[in-house]
């Protein structure tokens, strides 16, 4: 190609010039704007004591000082004294970039009237049980809107509207906490969206957060108890009363926890059970565009024993979480519950339809529920109040339940941290997903990515130049005989002061297609270190080895171009301890007795959890559709 073209080429290919995306809001512009895009880490997965479960679990926290929290600030979690003063402190590391309180719009009013003195219905039984035996009257509360009922008469009236009318005020402090926290001068430093998490629970989670890009909401968030646990109901409301409404609201649905849906998060059928329509399958492709691929209740990426081994890393055993002691899977888990499976489907159902409704962006979250975004070092885990309301974080050593992990970061690239920016990048599903340590990893695919461009000092800019980001579609092949190559560059986390990272051990590029109709995957590894490091599990102390950084240009060695596909990258780290070893070192436990600890700390000897780990980064895919 002569330079003058290249160099047209090149200008045309970047991200569109002058701000790069729509301003919906009053702001300042940010100071530090980059058209080639940077780097922005955040938590949109949070739960306070708005939240019913996290209320009856003992925490206090409110919207406000969970964002207080994700800014470096300490605020105190359960238990409480006597006096109701916290027990202990916690402050993050490092403050994150960005952050959404998604407490969850069913029960927000009964939430409400319970722990508010002299409110209507403060002192109606169920009220009176959750604030003495909080386990038994979640319990009874929770059984009721999950299997389908509908809101407790004597506490919201025959028609619901006391609660309707409660749920108003907690939604308000939601939306005011991010208003307050929101960075809208110039220097940018952080960034709140508001948001709430629908709870659908028709045979497993179904469940979603809702994003909102600006400060124009609706006056109440939709909810799984009054429109049903179908989430039809919830796009329509999206559309009705945001994205269609005509105010300037704007939304878009993260599913989450696929691994706990029993198949439903992801089904290639409606609801009803009726196949998939064109028009359904494009409302969620249009309102859904990303998916928490890890949390706190486990690793949603891939099913193990499928000749992946990496396949098998917090991945729960077990099909329900509040119920999780006697509802271990007996069989292997259903199809569709992990997110590689439904990208695979995906490919399946645009040929049948037109259109793929599981074209999915990657992030991932904590689903916390003490109000401590960004909670994640395995050294310094004490648990998130997320599991079953019986398990209160009261009695250390092992602050959770050991199946559970402190969750994972959603990562983004974005031309500034200001809430369009960002929006528009998750929107576009420039983003990934790591297990909790901050790798930053940017991947570029197209048809002539120049192999040596690992070492250009402009990666950034050839990349958009030759090939497009994560997230999005590949163009046609320009000829006979192309292969889709693939850029990814990563850098380890470099780590907080006294706590440094861990180094990378590779990447690994994930392919899954259509070959005859039937579904095929399979992983690559593009690149690797050349010295290993270690971690020694009886003191937690890593050796020497790893990477700072990898790269490396991967080309397709079987491509076909008749079979649609897609492509993510997966770069691991080195290996390091698991939350549980840390805790069980920390209490000093010892297996080598004739009968070893009981109770919680039994786990530190059961060969069922880990001691070891390597965390892991997921990039969004690229899709490759035959024209």
């Amino acid at each position: 190609m002569r330079p003058l073209v290249a160099g047209l080429a090149l200008l045309l290919a970047l991200p569109a010039a002058g701000r790069g995306f729509e301003r919906t809001e009053t702001r300042e512009d940010c100071a530090h704007h980059q058209p080639l895009r940077q780097p922005f880490f955040g938590d949109t997965h949070v739960h306070t004591v708005f939240s019913l479960d996290a209320w009856a679990q003992g925490t206090r926290n409110t919207p406000r000082d969970a964002y207080r929290f994700v800014r470096g600030e300490a605020v105190g979690i359960q238990p409480h004294d006597a006096e109701g003063a916290a027990t202990r402190t916690l402050r993050l590391r490092r403050p994150l970039d960005f952050a959404m309180v998604s407490d969850h719009a069913e029960m927000l009013g009964e939430t409400s009237i319970c722990r508010t003195p002299g409110a209507p219905g403060h002192d109606r039984f169920v009220c009176v049980l959750l604030r003495r035996w909080p386990a038994l009257g979640y319990m009874i509360v929770n059984s009721q809107w999950s299997a389908g009922g509908s809101r407790r008469e004597d506490l919201c009236g025959a028609d619901g509207s006391a609660c309707a009318l409660a749920a108003r005020s907690p939604w308000q402090a939601i939306q005011a906490a991010a208003e307050e926290f929101y960075d809208r001068s110039a220097a940018c430093r952080f960034t709140t969206f508001v948001g709430f998490e629908w709870s659908g629970s028709r045979v497993g989670m179904i469940h979603r957060n809702v994003l909102f890009r600006n400060e124009r909401v609706p006056a109440l968030p939709p909810n799984a108890i009054d429109d049903g646990h179908d989430e039809r109901r919830l796009w329509e409301r999206l559309e009705a009363e945001c994205t269609e409404a005509g105010t300037g609201c704007d939304a878009l649905a993260i599913p989450h926890n696929p691994n706990v849906s029993h198949g439903s998060l992801f089904a290639a059928t409606d609801p009803d059970g009726e196949p998939l329509t064109p028009a359904l399958a494009a409302r969620r492709a249009r309102l859904e565009p990303l998916v928490e691929i890890t949390q706190h209740k486990g690793d949603s990426e891939c099913r193990a024993g499928q000749g992946d081994a990496l396949c098998d890393f917090e991945t729960l055993p077990f099909a329900d979480v509040a119920g999780h002691a006697s509802r271990l899977y007996r069989d292997p888990p259903p199809p569709g519950v992990y997110v590689r499976e439904a990208l695979v489907e995906g490919l399946a159902l645009r040929e049948q339809l037109g259109v793929n409704p599981f074209k999915l962006g990657i992030v991932g979250a904590t689903d916390g529920h003490m109000g401590t975004p960004g909670l994640v070092d395995e050294e310094a885990f004490v648990g998130h109040a997320a599991g079953t309301v019986s398990a209160r974080l009261e009695v250390p050593p092992l602050p959770d339940s050991p199946w559970f992990n402190p969750g994972g970061l959603a990562g983004v690239w974005a031309e500034e941290n200001s809430r369009d920016s960002l929006f528009e990048a998750l929107r576009r599903r420039e983003t990934w997903g790591t297990s909790g340590p901050r790798i930053v990893v940017r991947l570029f695919a197209g048809w002539e990515i120049d192999a040596g461009l690992c070492d250009a000092a402009d990666f950034e800019r050839r990349g958009y130049a030759t090939g497009v980001p994560m997230g999005a579609d590949l163009p046609a092949p320009p000829g006979e005989g192309a292969a889709p190559s693939l850029a990814v560059r990563a850098l380890r986390d470099p780590g907080a002061a006294g706590h440094p990272g861990t180094s990378l051990e590779r990447i690994q590029i994930v392919k899954g297609w259509l070959e005859d109709g039937e579904p095929r995957e399979r992983v690559f590894d593009a690149a690797e270190t050349e010295s290993r490091a270690r971690v020694d599990p009886a003191t937690c102390e890593r050796s020497a080895g790893g990477a700072d950084r990898l790269c490396r240009v991967w080309r397709d060695p079987d491509f076909d171009p008749g079979q649609p596909a897609f492509y993510y990258a997966r770069v691991v780290e080195s290996p390091s301890c698991r939350w549980t070893r840390h805790a069980c070192l920390a209490a000093r436990v010892e297996c080598d007795g004739l009968l070893g600890p009981r109770g919680p700390l039994a786990a530190c000897c059961d060969p069922a959890f880990p001691t070891t780990l390597q965390e892991r980064a997921w990039t969004s895919p690229v899709w490759y559709e035959p024209r």
